[in-house]
């Protein structure tokens, strides 16, 4: 025994596409066996996952808390309608299937790995969030407030939208910005990151 926790991770839903046909692709998910926190890359790199999100998540781990990993179908560019029941992405438009959101809701924790255009990161928080009710935690490379977040109608912990301008049965509870994608995140951000989630309490339940 050498004081760490062995987790299993089913690691791939389905096979990869491409070169990296063993690693994980777009529209795959790797869940581990107790559903705490879901990790959310938006779209893979040229092999893999982007850097980011593979560092975020060999960082939970390490602190012992079981971490899932979904890459999504569809997750380049910017959800095109919000009105529906569902969001479907086509070729660069941003969307997420049933089965992605039904992946997601099994969760209690949501660390969601997003960009550095405000809008995008908005429109993206609020796609998830109005679908799902789970804690989240934004990372992402842009300096961005909850302000920004409550003016768009996403519930914040700390800023909270006009009753009437709700959008979302999520809550945005912590933000962690200067994560750059396929860049290496900071020990500093990381370590946020795992005391951000440590905290926040339906992981203490």
């Amino acid at each position: 025994m050498f004081g760490r926790e062995t987790q299993c991770v089913d690691c791939r839903e389905s096979m990869g596409l491409g070169r990296g046909g063993g690693l994980a692709q777009r529209g795959t998910l790797s869940e581990t066996g107790r559903p705490d926190v879901i990790a959310i890359a938006m779209s893979p790199g040229r092999r893999h996952i982007t850097k980011p999100v593979c560092e975020i998540t060999y960082g939970l781990r390490r602190e012992g808390i079981q971490v899932s990993v979904l890459v999504l179908n569809a997750g380049a560019g910017v959800p095109e309608d919000l009105t529906g029941k569902s969001i479907m992405g086509y070729g660069p438009k941003f969307g997420l299937s049933r089965v992605e959101l039904e992946q997601i809701k099994r969760h209690k924790l949501l660390v969601l790995h997003l960009g550095n255009v405000d809008s995008h990161v908005i429109s993206k928080t609020l796609a998830f969030l109005k679908f799902v009710d789970i804690p989240t935690v934004i990372a992402c490379q842009n300096p961005i407030d909850f302000e920004q977040f409550a003016e768009a109608g996403i519930k914040t912990r700390l800023v909270k939208p006009r009753p009437e301008n709700i959008q979302t049965e999520g809550t945005v509870m912590e933000i962690v910005s200067g994560i750059t994608r396929g860049e290496t995140c900071s020990r500093e951000n990381l370590n946020k990151i795992v005391k951000y989630v440590k905290t926040i309490n339906p992981l203490n339940n």
